[in-house]
């Protein structure tokens, strides 16, 4: 197994929260979860969620922004794929 060691920041952080869980989501996240993700590194989220979120993650952390019925510049609400179990979360550029 690869040595975790520490990387540099590129861009802006990008911090994910779990809001809500339709039924029981397989890879165990849980309301109130946090992660700080980034193109280069999945935080531990599960992979489909990941797949779904991860242009939006791009955008933010490279100072893309959303319009204002989205939820603000800043920051956004995405589902996974998984519309039985679906895994609501809020992405939120930290500046």
């Amino acid at each position: 197994m690869t040595e975790q060691r520490e990387r540099p920041r590129v861009g802006h952080g990008v911090v994910g929260t779990i809001k809500a869980v339709k039924g029981n989501c397989s890879w165990g996240h849980k309301v109130g979860d946090t992660f700080e993700v980034s193109a280069h590194d999945t935080a531990g989220l599960c992979g489909f969620l990941y797949h779904d979120v991860f242009p939006y993650v791009v955008m933010l952390q490279f100072g893309g922004g959303f319009p204002a019925e989205w939820g603000g510049a800043a920051k956004v609400e995405l589902e996974c794929m998984d519309r039985w179990n679906a895994v609501k979360i809020e992405l939120r550029r930290e500046d």
